[in-house]
């Protein structure tokens, strides 16, 4: 009589693993059966799609060729457009009013102010005329240039908060304007117009901001040379002393006195530092030197790294390729009226 519940008992835990191992079971083929049917829908969407291609495949090829015929008699029509480029580097944070004056361009062409373009440009009204738009963007950089600029922001913040700020955080979140090296584009219907525009360009950069930034480099750099050649001046000072204290020294040590037994008598030799001295004035005219390159350097507003083309390259836009677009155009309109031309049958045979 022992025995019976626990053979009870062994087969109620029989029937439960084999209740949960079913269960498990239907959960997976629902899952395969929920995959399956995602599948089946794409592989008949493709079907029913590629079905209605091909029975109207006439169709679609004489409405895409028509559709590019008249694309590329459209564009033969539209006036062309020409554009060229200008590669420069600013100093002095006069990118800023460069940005500035592009905008306030492109806002006299917009209210067609051709008086006010003639002003700053000094070229003919009709010449102006042709132009559409003024443009400005990032000019290329290598690796070693974003490094350079990274190095320098991280130099001018808390040394803490730097540690937060990747090179890859601070290159994708850094502004164009952050940056010296632009690329100024000029479109335009004439294609012999460019060059005519380096006057105007070249007073985009000037503004009382630059000036007075430069002017305070300046006079900074003055005043670090002043401070360099009175340093070099006392060096070459404390030399000469040193010199002289040698010299003393030398003529000392010839007129020594020895007294018996080999005892000599001698002035005891003092401690110089001409050595230290020479490399602390190479340091220094070092540093001079490179004040007076920076000078060189960075004398003016702007560089030119590369100038206006005398004749622009043929501008076009993903708006005005037509022999593209109306084609792509055609084939949608198709795609509505043969999906509208199915609803309206099954709207009508519906039944409910």
């Amino acid at each position: 009589m022992a025995k019976e519940p626990i053979q009870n008992n062994q087969f109620s835990d029989e029937t439960d693993v084999l209740a949960l191992l079913k269960y498990f079971e239907r959960g997976i083929n629902k899952i395969f059966n929920f995959f399956a049917s995602i599948l089946k829908f794409f592989y008949s969407a493709f079907i029913y799609t590629l079905k209605a291609v091909l029975l109207n495949l006439k169709i679609i090829a004489l409405v895409i060729v028509l559709s590019s015929i008249a694309g590329y008699a459209l564009e033969s029509f539209t006036p062309k457009k020409y554009e060229a480029t200008m590669l420069v580097r600013t100093y002095f944070d006069s990118q800023y009013q460069l940005a500035t004056n592009i905008d306030y361009y492109n806002a006299l062409l917009s209210d067609k102010d051709f008086d006010a373009l003639q002003s700053i440009f000094n070229i003919e009204e009709q010449l102006l005329e042709d132009i559409l738009e003024f443009k400005i963007e990032s000019g290329p950089e290598t690796e070693n240039e974003r490094f350079l600029r990274y190095d320098n922001f991280i130099r001018k913040i808390d040394s803490v908060r730097a540690q937060d700020i990747s090179f890859d955080d601070y290159i994708e979140g850094s502004e164009i304007l952050e940056r010296n090296f632009f690329k100024i584009s000029v479109i335009s219907k004439s294609k012999d117009i460019f060059p005519n525009l380096h006057e105007g360009i070249d007073k985009s950069f000037r503004n009382l901001y630059s000036i007075r930034k430069m002017e305070k480099r300046d006079s900074l750099i003055a005043v670090q040379k002043i401070n360099l050649r009175e340093a070099i001046a006392e060096i070459d000072s404390l030399q000469i002393v040193y010199i002289n204290v040698l010299e003393e020294e030398s003529a000392a040590t010839k007129a020594s006195i020895n007294l018996g037994q080999g005892f000599p008598l001698t002035q005891e030799k003092s401690e110089t530092k001409e050595f230290q001295l020479l490399n602390k004035e190479i340091e220094l005219r070092e540093r001079l030197r490179k004040l007076d390159e920076q000078m060189i350097e960075e004398n003016v507003y702007f560089d030119v790294i590369s100038s206006f083309q005398d004749v622009g390259n043929e501008y076009q836009e993903w708006s005005n390729r037509f022999m593209i677009i109306f084609p792509i155009l055609g084939f949608l309109l198709l795609c509505f009226f043969y999906l509208f031309k199915k609803l309206t049958t099954y709207v009508k045979n519906y039944e409910g």
